[in-house]
């Protein structure tokens, strides 16, 4: 062989470099470079002993992204997908439903120049809302209250 292959930790190393990662994701995403079982589960520890893997800056990178422009349904399933523990989640996705309707009118206004002026429209900005992993009660109520701030004015 005239080179040798990254180690898992090398390979490891060059994948947080470019953003945080879970110590599963890291797993999912080295599993196929292991040659010896229990050295992949080696390499991590030896990560994890020396602080480069981190569940809670995981969760605070995912919250830095994504809470803005997404729902809590939504970040809570890229938390699970990143194979962070329940309790963890839990804890972000409480933080995050406290401030859901005011996010969720900030990403509706963002997109919508307006209140939608039919049943067609509506349906269209309530798929959009939801898609972006706002609750059908947030949703709704996002519609109404915005309608309402209108009619005040």
């Amino acid at each position: 062989m005239a080179f040798d292959a990254p180690s898992l930790k090398g390979r490891a190393l060059r994948l947080l470099s470019q953003r945080e990662h879970s110590r599963a994701e890291l797993e999912r995403k080295l599993a196929r470079h292991e040659e010896e079982p229990g050295t992949l589960a080696k390499a991590l520890d030896e990560l994890a002993a020396k602080d480069f893997i981190s569940e809670p800056r995981v969760v605070a990178s995912v919250l830095n992204q994504r809470a803005a422009r997404s729902g809590a349904l939504r970040v809570k399933q890229e938390l699970q997908a990143k194979g962070i523990a329940p309790e963890a989640i839990a804890e972000a996705v409480a933080g995050l439903q406290e401030t859901e309707v005011e996010r969720a009118t900030a990403v509706w206004r963002q997109r919508f120049a307006g209140p939608p002026a039919d049943a067609k429209e509506r349906a269209k900005q309530m798929r959009f809302l939801m898609a972006r992993g706002f609750p059908g009660a947030v949703v709704s109520r996002v519609l109404r209250s915005d309608f309402d701030d209108e009619a005040d004015e």
